[in-house]
Parts: structure tokens; C-alpha cells; sequence
């Protein structure tokens, strides 16, 4: 299989340019994470097919929003391996983005990949995401966050919404099946000062996936007593 080729259409059903030295990184980081994998748990998906299109692929179809393409500074919530992050700092290097996991050697790795692609711009924290948002200097400070993080839209829009801008996005990507969760994460996205724009499909190439992104604008400032302490927002998703 012609990865290049594959990774070249992806970027261009996106509308986002792609050339030699991206496809270079995104190799090299595939290698970095096959390579780390055998040290630490970052994936369960470790064949170079799989890993480009369930991973890099998979992670570049949110510039499918095009309104992304303008955000500048962003913040990917929960990002384990690094994704999206990783994948849409190499694709767009005008970006600055933070990735935030709470699990210590995860970032390690990202640190690795970082200084290893020489990725500028790109940054990480290591901690839970309830404790960062209530700072200053990260609170309401973002134009987007984005994450792919295994949790529901409510818990999602808690984590994720006191970090953003009033006009900016958050951005879940989310499995083929997402009514019900939209459905019953409303109110909450509301309490939060977001609401529901859009949800798009997305489908991954030479590959029978379908994923969607869940679009949330945010149109009014969190109330600060959002997010709630550390692990009442998973206990007890806002209804």
C-alpha cells in the first residue's frame, strides 16, 4: 500500500497541502510509536496500515471543519499517543497546540516525538484536565479544543469547555452512533455556555470507518464553578 498516496488524499479531501517532509514526520512518529509501544501502553492498534488510517488519518478528517483551519492556539484534551494533536501540528505547522494527558509516561513519549520531528509550537501538560481550567492562564483561552478521549459528551463538555474562548469550538470526535449521547448531553453543553452546531461524518479512507465530529460553539462564558472538583464530573455527568 502507497501510504504516501493514502495520506496525500486524506490531506486533500481536508483541503490541506501535503508534501515529502510531512509524510516523512508522519512516518518517523509511526515508527516512535510502534518503537515506545513495547516500553508503554500507548495503543492497541500497531500495524503500519492500521495506525495510519486509524490514527493519522482518522485524526486529520477534523480539519474536515473548516472553520478549524483559522483557529490558531488550541488545546487536544486526553490525548494519549498524541492524536489529533500530533497528526494536525505536522499538517499545519502555523498552529500552536497544547496536548494534555494525565498519565505521566504518555508524555514522555510526546516529548520524545516533539523534540525527535522538531515540532515547534507544540506542547504538553501532564494532569487531570478538571485542574488546569480553573487557572488563569489557561482558562477561556483557547480558539478550539479538541479530543478524542473515551468519555461522554456530558463528561467531554465539562473537561473541555471551561478552556475555550467565548466564539470558539470544541471539537469531539466520536464513533458512528452518536444521537442518544448528543441527545443526552444538551442541557449540559448549555449549563456550560456551548451549544450544538453540527455533527459531521466522516469516512476514512480504503477503509470502511465512519466516524463523526461533534461541533460545540461556545456562546457564553462557563460558569465558574464549572468544572466541578475531580471525580464528580465523571461520577455524576450534568443532565
Amino acid at each position: 500500500m502507497d501510504y504516501f498516496e493514502l495520506l496525500g488524499s486524506a490531506c486533500k479531501d481536508v483541503g490541506i497541502g501535503f508534501n515529502e517532509d510531512k509524510y516523512n514526520k508522519f512516518i518517523r512518529y509511526k515508527e516512535l510509536i510502534k518503537e515506545w509501544n513495547n516500553k508503554i501502553n500507548l495503543t492497541a492498534i500497531t500495524e503500519d496500515e492500521n495506525i495510519i488510517k486509524k490514527h493519522f488519518i482518522d485524526s486529520l478528517k477534523i480539519y474536515k471543519f473548516a472553520p478549524l483551519k483559522e483557529c490558531k492556539k488550541i488545546m487536544d484534551i486526553g490525548t494519549g499517543a498524541g492524536f489529533p494533536g500530533v497528526p494536525m501540528k505536522i499538517v499545519d505547522e502555523d498552529k500552536t497546540i497544547l496536548l494534555l494527558d494525565s498519565l505521566n509516561k504518555r508524555i514522555k513519549f510526546l516529548n520524545e516525538v516533539i523534540k525527535d520531528l522538531g515540532l515547534d509550537r507544540l506542547n504538553t501538560l501532564h494532569g487531570r484536565a478538571e485542574d488546569f481550567s480553573k487557572k488563569e492562564e489557561y482558562r477561556e483561552q483557547f480558539d478550539a479544543v479538541v479530543s478524542r478521549a473515551v468519555a461522554n459528551m456530558a463528561v467531554l463538555s465539562e473537561f473541555c469547555l471551561p478552556y475555550v474562548k467565548v466564539n470558539g469550538y470544541f471539537i469531539a470526535m466520536k464513533g458512528p452512533a452518536v444521537e442518544e449521547e448528543i441527545k443526552n448531553s444538551k442541557n449540559a453543553i448549555n449549563l456550560l455556555g456551548g451549544k450544538l452546531e453540527d455533527v459531521i461524518e466522516i469516512n476514512i479512507e480504503e477503509s470502511n470507518l465512519k466516524h463523526n465530529l461533534v461541533i460545540v460553539k461556545k456562546v457564553k462564558r462557563t460558569p465558574s464553578k464549572y468544572p466541578r472538583k475531580a471525580g464528580s464530573v465523571t461520577k455524576n455527568p450534568l443532565k
